[in-house]
C-alpha cells in the first residue's frame, strides 16, 4: 500500500495543524491504520507510537502524551487517514509518519513523513 503524508509545517506552542496520509488502500477494514513519529536527533527506528485506529470497529488508541489534545480518524471521502492536532507543545516536534499494518499478514507499511515543528 502507498502512503503520502501530508501538512506538517511550523507552529507555535498552543496552536493546531491537521495531517493527513492519503493512500492506496481501498478497504480500510482490512487494516489497523496509525500515526509514529520521530523526535529530533532520533533515528528513523526509533519511531513512537502516537495513535491508531481500527479499519475494522474504528477503535482508537493514544499515546499517553497526546491524549486529550490529537484525534485520529479516517476520512473515507477522500480515502485518507488524518491526525488533528491540538494545543501543539515543543516536544511535539518531530517527523510524522502514517503506518499501516494489514490485518491478517502483518505487514507494515509507512510513509515517507511529515515535518513538524513547533515553537515555544
Amino acid at each position: 500500500v502507498q502512503l503520502v503524508e501530508t501538512g506538517g509545517g511550523l507552529v507555535q506552542a498552543g496552536g493546531s495543524l491537521r495531517l493527513s496520509c492519503a493512500t492506496s488502500a481501498r478497504t480500510f477494514s482490512n487494516y489497523e491504520m496509525g500515526w509514529y513519529r520521530q523526535p529530533p536527533g532520533k533515528e528513523r527506528e526509533e519511531r513512537v507510537f502516537v495513535a491508531s485506529i481500527m479499519g475494522r470497529g474504528g477503535g482508537t488508541s493514544y499515546a499517553d502524551s497526546v491524549k486529550g489534545r490529537f484525534l485520529v480518524s479516517l476520512d473515507t471521502v477522500n480515502n485518507a487517514l488524518s491526525l488533528q492536532m491540538n494545543n501543539l507543545k515543543p516536544e511535539d516536534t518531530a517527523i510524522y509518519y502514517c503506518r499501516f499494518e494489514t490485518a491478517k499478514t502483518r505487514v507494515v507499511s509507512f510513509g515517507r513523513g511529515t515535518q513538524v515543528v513547533v515553537s515555544p
